[in-house]
């Protein structure tokens, strides 16, 4: 299965293609632009250099959060233009297993943490570890304080390796526990995304359920403005 992923829901712009497992091309940048900027191009590029349209395609796999609100509708309004007319396999994902499979190769015996900052002194994150070669998911995924999180992967006992844009805000608190994940696999990448798709796509029976139609964001929290409309509301009772 020939399987196109893209993340587009934090600072990094990021695609894979892959065939199954196997990764066949894997494009990452972080400068600055927009994703609504960089994202269509770095497809086009991927499939330019590796002779594959979209009919050659499969499945288009895409993180739908958490993350940035604007990022994540620019990744999945992406491939709802990519599989339109198209009847493609269409498959969301939580960013932070995502994020989770990029590492776990060699995070065997270790506890694999991503954190995103999410503003407001917290976190996005989420809790896995590699038990007999499968990724395991300890937590579903939540926002936390950086202080709390540090003292629930403390009961643990465990070494552990951090991943994404949180990953100095946790770096700064010298936790003990903490190993050094190499900075090339501090973020997002198109790859974990890929395999959290095609993993969540083998364990679903009901493949209907993959279409492009369903892709949601997943954002965790309300928009800003939503949250400040109750906010406002709330101080007038």
């Amino acid at each position: 299965m020939k399987i196109l992923a893209i993340d587009t829901s934090a600072l990094v712009a990021t695609s894979a293609l892959c065939d199954n497992e196997k990764p066949i091309a894997v494009y990452s940048q972080k400068s600055g632009l927009t994703h609504s900027q960089t994202m269509l191009p770095i497809v086009k590029n991927i499939m330019d250099n590796t002779g594959t349209s979209i009919d050659d395609i499969d499945m288009i796999a895409v993180s739908e959060g958490p993350g940035s609100f604007t990022g994540i509708r620019i990744g999945i309004a992406t491939v709802k233009g990519l599989a339109f007319g198209k009847n493609k396999i269409c498959v969301g994902v939580s960013t932070l297993e995502a994020m989770a499979r990029t590492i776990a190769e060699f995070c065997t015996d270790a506890v694999i943490c991503p954190v995103m900052d999410a503003r407001r002194n917290q976190l996005y994150n989420a809790v896995f570890e590699m038990r007999g070669g499968k990724l395991l998911r300890l937590c579903e995924d939540r926002m936390i304080e950086a202080p709390a999180l540090a003292k629930e992967l403390d009961a643990m006992d465990r070494p552990v390796y951090f991943i994404g844009d949180g990953y100095d805000i946790m770096a700064r608190m010298k936790l003990s526990y903490q190993r050094e994940t190499p900075a090339a696999c501090r973020w997002q990448n198109g790859y974990g995304v890929a395999m959290a798709a095609l993993a969540l796509y083998n364990n679903t029976e009901d493949k209907s359920v993959f279409t492009d139609r369903l892709l949601r964001p997943e954002y965790l929290r309300l928009p800003q403005a939503e949250r400040e409309l109750k906010e406002k509301e709330a101080a007038k009772r």
